[in-house]
């Protein structure tokens, strides 16, 4: 059994709080504060930031920092898909920057390359704005999730943050939250009351990837069996292979880690389940090479894509992406399934259809997100 005064491991490198003075009294940050008390962590130093000040540092070299923000932009954003791909259309409800995790490929690396993990804790803030997008006109249907910039769950244990937007979303019928994370918490799942309009969602990857180049995360086994506790709770779950590499062995663990999640859940059990290959902006392959040098799947063949990544070689990924749907569509799948940013042609090749042929890829997982 865990030990209650431990903090999970992804979570065990928090060595300072920065809070804005104007945040001070927060609810969120008192929660925070009364979470920490009782645990090993109860007496790192709090650090009140000044009005105008938001650069924060960390005090020794893996250490990180929770800094409670008072966030002044826009909580609603639109998925920073590009036209040239086809884009899911997922909306993001931004609640904060960075992760405490460590995964070799993550692209939040080139974004925050610092050790702070920032929190919006004007949630009246957040709450009035998201009021006003999906209240205005309540035929309006939204699916939306926290995962962008961070871990939807990542720093649930201390900020209680997924739960609240739980708990504030039940009002609004035309809303879907998907809750994507490479940890298990699952304390929000009370403040649920329909079990309809929440999709909790666990990312996944071949068993070498999972052990070898994933970080201070949950393992697959700990991802399956909460998906299968959601599952019987009556939640329907997302799963993402995302981003999928080409490595020596890759059939044998892609194969592998498919065949299992099945064992946990059944096909209608998933809304949907994402499938991406790796890719990336040409300033982050150094910085995985810095931070990763056992990481070589950066050295694969690569070229350019028309968002301006590199992506795998074509051939290449059709392989894989064939490769997998194939052993998924073995298991049932097939509606719940598609590509994150990819072309008509790759679509054609493997699926045998496009998205337009059925009315763009966001209607699509609109419908599946509310059931329809």
């Amino acid at each position: 059994m865990t030990d209650p005064a431990q903090l999970p491991r992804h979570l065990r490198r928090i060595g300072r709080v920065f809070v804005d003075e104007s945040m001070l009294d927060s609810p969120l940050a008192r929660r925070v504060r009364d979470r920490l008390a009782g645990t090993t962590h109860a007496d790192i130093p709090w650090i009140a930031v000044p009005e105008g000040q938001d650069r924060v540092e960390c005090a020794g070299r893996d250490e990180q920092a929770l800094y409670l923000k008072e966030y002044k932009g826009r909580f609603l954003r639109f998925c920073p898909g590009t036209r040239a791909y086809h884009c899911c259309g997922y909306r993001i409800i931004h609640i904060g920057e960075n992760c405490p995790m460590a995964c070799s490929y993550c692209i939040l690396q080139a974004y925050f390359q610092d050790r702070v993990l920032k929190v919006w804790a004007n949630q009246d803030a957040l709450f009035r704005e998201l009021a006003e997008g999906f209240g205005a006109d309540r035929t309006s249907r939204f699916r939306v999730g926290t995962g962008e910039f961070t871990d939807s769950l990542a720093l649930e244990r201390l900020t209680g943050y997924s739960r609240d937007l739980v708990g504030f979303l039940a009002d609004y019928d035309n809303v879907v939250l998907e809750l994507k994370s490479k940890v298990v918490d699952l304390s929000w799942m009370d403040a649920a009351t329909r079990t309809d309009r929440v999709l909790p969602a666990w990312s996944l990857n071949a068993p070498a990837i999972n052990q070898g180049q994933e970080f201070d995360v949950s393992t697959l086994e700990e991802r399956l069996t909460a998906a299968r506790t959601c599952a019987e709770a009556g939640f329907r779950v997302c799963l993402h292979f995302d981003p999928i590499i080409h490595f020596p062995g890759w059939r044998e663990g892609y194969a592998e880690i498919i065949d299992r999640i099945f064992d946990y859940v059944r096909p209608e059990q998933i809304a949907y389940m994402s499938l991406g290959s790796f890719r990336c902006m040409p300033q982050l392959t150094p910085i995985i090479a810095d931070n990763f040098p056992d990481a070589a799947y950066i050295y694969n063949e690569f070229v350019p894509g028309l968002d301006g990544k590199a992506r795998l070689l074509r051939p290449l990924r059709l392989e894989q992406f064939s490769f997998m749907v194939e052993r998924l569509r073995r298991h049932g799948m097939d509606e719940q399934l598609y590509f994150c940013m990819e072309s008509t042609e790759v679509w054609n090749e493997v699926f045998g259809f496009a998205p337009q042929d059925f009315g763009g890829l966001n209607r699509r997982l609109m419908d599946r997100a509310f059931g329809n």
